[in-house]
Parts: structure tokens; sequence; C-alpha cells
């Protein structure tokens, strides 16, 4: 892997670590943040919003350690696709929830700087997948 590849893995990966790590300390409060930013919640999907967190912890490690690739790359690529879908979503119907992404620690309204920079790790992502 080249140092270019292995830093953007390392940064994202570093991103999703505290990503999750924040929900999880979040407790019950995330699930329902989840659901003001249009993570499903009901019925059959009820599981996507408690798996979130370990889902991010696991891509990140694996990605900033280096492990299992190219698999946690394309795994934060799809991950990050999906999450800006569901913001864009919420965007476009005008409204603006805090955004829950690092838990307690962003609480700022959500906004199409989130989306931006979800573009970014979808970069950082690919990077190391192209040049790895």
């Amino acid at each position: 892997m080249s140092l270019l590849a292995a830093m953007g893995a390392f940064v994202v990966g570093a991103v999703f670590v505290v990503a999750g790590a924040s929900k999880v300390a979040a407790g019950a409060r995330w699930p329902l943040e989840a659901r003001a930013l249009g993570v499903p919640t009901m019925g059959a999907m009820a599981v996507v919003a408690p798996i979130v967190p370990w889902w991010e912890l696991i891509i990140g490690a694996s990605l900033a350690a280096g492990l299992f690739r190219p698999w946690p790359a394309i795994a934060a690529v799809v991950t990050l696709a999906v999450f800006s879908v569901l913001l864009m979503r919420v965007l476009r119907r005008g409204e603006h929830p805090p955004c829950a992404c690092f838990g307690a620690w962003s609480a700022a309204p959500l906004g199409w700087r989130h989306v931006a920079r979800n573009a970014g790790l979808i970069g950082g992502a690919v990077l190391s997948l192209a040049v790895g």
C-alpha cells in the first residue's frame, strides 16, 4: 500500500471509529437522533440504527489498521453513500435536525456541508483503493 493510500485509509478509518464510538456513548439517544436523520427505525428496519455504531467501529478499525483490504474501503464508500442519500432527502424536505454524525459532539443543524464532508471521506476511501 502506498503512503497516500495508507493516509487515506487511516483518516477515513479514524473518522469512522470516532463516529461509531460517539454513537455508542450516546446510548439510547442515538436511535432517536437517527430517526430525525432519516434512518428507518420501524418494523424490520428497526435493527438498523442500533447496528450503525458497531458497523462504523468495525469498518473504521479495519480500514485504519489496513486489515481485510479492500473490503473496509468498499464498505466505507457504500456506507457514506447511503448516509449521504439519507442526509440529502432530509435537506430537500427543508428539515435541519441536529447532525448526530458524531453523537453529542455534532449538535449543529444538518446542512449541505455534511454531504460535502461525506463526499470528501468517500474520496479518501476511493484513494485508498485506487493507489493502494
